[in-house]
């Protein structure tokens, strides 16, 4: 198409800019949900916690992003809205970019533990329902994207609660818990594995090359649970225990076990969230792209590898400058989180968010957690839940999803003066 030849390096620029500063905010206010129950809990420190979300996020979101890219990408909108005039689809893509970041970063700065998913779904309906009609939004794929949000963090939440009983049951509350700490640990690192790598070759590794017959695929998971429990069986035995401690601390010793397996859990966390948030920067910028180049959005686009790069890149720069402030809200501030704790919240959390990625719908990794950590909280009784704390959060939730599309609006008028 003739229109864009002129500004298609202005618009894929401005998607890359406007991507790195959404992802900048993905990286300070969401990732710091991956890793706050760690740090929270003392298993990791913020430079170990870094170190972590940079190798995981990357690969969550390269492996296993492609499903919820595409909703985010052309799910949200109906396509054909804007067959008369593809640049509208631009300009209210990069107000999106441009909206949820400036919500991110503002949210941020105050601690406050935002939703980046409720931001840009915000933004993207926000600018196709007042910039251009409310027919140009996919109203079916929104609403199944919202009960999403209800029903995430309630199943993380049972989950989170199931798992911190049973270890309760198969730990704690035995004769002797270090020994059974040191029996079971493993088995729930073989979980993790197994799940998460079962989603994964079922959903994320086709556009890698690798493409398994189910029976392979299961194989697969099981040979990386396996893996993963004796890794984890290999650092449990180099534990130094504190015998000193153990007198101060009935369940000092134990707590020392799950602060190793706690080391995958937030590795797993973080391979949750990049596999479904990352796709909340590099879905409008895949868009940008397909449309500035081609003049229309292809039904089936791969997204360029350096569009993942700049994604995962603003992910990490946003986490090493401004996510402990997050960090102290989630995982300090709404219970008293100890390695156990933040093991049962983490690894309810990382199967919930995975599974979603691979149904391909983009819910709240914040909201996920959250309720994880509300399981715990009530598995410990009501009165161990900051609620003063919860309510803020709640609020903070409410406030997002009009705030996205309020600032998406201004600038989709903003940019359509720009370049008209």
């Amino acid at each position: 198409m003739e229109f864009f030849t002129d500004t298609t390096m202005v618009y894929i620029t401005l998607a890359a800019v406007f991507g790195i500063f959404m992802a900048w905010g993905i990286g300070a206010n969401d990732v710091a949900n991956a890793m706050a129950t760690s740090v929270g809990s003392k298993a990791i420190t913020i430079k170990q916690a870094l170190i972590l979300a940079a190798i995981f996020e990357f690969a969550g979101a390269y492996l296993a992003g492609g499903q919820v890219t595409e909703t985010i990408r052309k799910g949200l909108v109906d396509m054909s809205a804007f067959d008369a005039n593809p640049e509208m689809l631009v300009w209210g893509m990069l107000a999106s970019l441009l909206a949820a970041g400036t919500w991110l970063l503002i949210a941020s700065m105050r601690g406050w533990p935002v939703s980046t998913t409720h931001s840009i779904v915000g933004a993207i309906v926000g600018f196709a329902a007042v910039g251009v009609g409310v027919d140009a939004v996919n109203w079916s794929t929104v609403g199944t994207t919202a009960v999403s949000w209800v029903f995430s963090p309630v199943i993380a939440g049972v989950v989170a609660f199931l798992i911190f009983m049973s270890i309760q049951k198969l730990v704690m509350n035995t004769k002797n818990p270090l020994q059974n700490a040191i029996k079971y640990g493993p088995f729930y690192l073989f979980l993790v594995g197994f799940v998460l790598s079962l989603l994964t070759t079922k959903k994320g590794l086709k556009h890698v090359g690798l493409d398994l017959s189910e029976s392979m695929e299961f194989v697969l998971a099981v040979a990386i649970g396996v893996a993963i429990a004796l890794v984890g069986r290999i650092l449990i035995s180099k534990v130094k225990f504190d015998q000193q401690a153990e007198k101060r601390f009935h369940y000092a010793n134990v707590e020392k076990i799950f602060a190793v397996l706690m080391v995958f859990t937030a590795s797993a966390m973080a391979f949750a969230h990049g596999s479904n948030d990352v796709a909340n920067a590099v879905g409008p910028m895949a868009a940008v792209i397909d449309v500035a180049q081609s003049g229309t959005m292809a039904a089936k686009a791969n997204v360029p590898p350096w569009v993942l790069l700049v994604g995962a890149i603003g992910i990490v720069i946003g986490l090493a400058t401004y996510g402990y402030k997050v960090i102290e809200t989630v995982g300090h501030d709404i219970t008293e989180l100890t390695p156990s704790r933040g093991f049962s919240a983490e690894i309810s959390t990382a199967m919930t968010v995975v599974m979603a990625s691979y149904t391909g719908i983009p819910v709240s990794t914040t909201h996920t957690l959250v309720g994880a950590i509300l399981g715990v909280g009530f598995a410990r009784g009501i009165a161990a839940i900051d609620l003063r704390v919860v309510g803020g959060i709640f609020m903070s939730w409410v406030v997002t999803l009009p705030a996205g599309a309020l600032l998406s609006v201004m600038f989709f008028y903003l940019l359509r003066g720009i370049f008209v």
